[in-house]
């Protein structure tokens, strides 16, 4: 059974999972139809990021998988037998 700690920890990753994505939904989909003089776009960032921040997400995510699948493969070894 789920402690009120792991509760806590998961509504918050819920919520902040939910903010980013209704933040980037907005910031991609709904921004580019609104004026460029209105106020609302001090809020964001410029749509360049829109493609920069996944990109080096992946490319971050990528690493840590592979520097995990790495490190798992090299614990995991076997001595080499000696033939003598």
């Amino acid at each position: 059974q789920a402690t009120a700690t792991d509760q806590l920890v998961g509504f918050g990753l819920v919520a902040f999972s939910l903010v980013l994505f209704v933040y980037y939904t907005l910031w991609i989909i709904v921004l580019p139809f609104i004026d460029s003089d209105h106020g609302i776009h001090q809020y964001f960032l410029p749509r360049e990021y829109a493609v920069i921040i996944p990109v080096v997400a992946g490319l971050l995510l990528l690493l840590f998988i592979g520097v995990f699948i790495i490190f798992i493969m090299w614990k995991s070894r076997k001595p080499a037998k000696k033939s003598d």
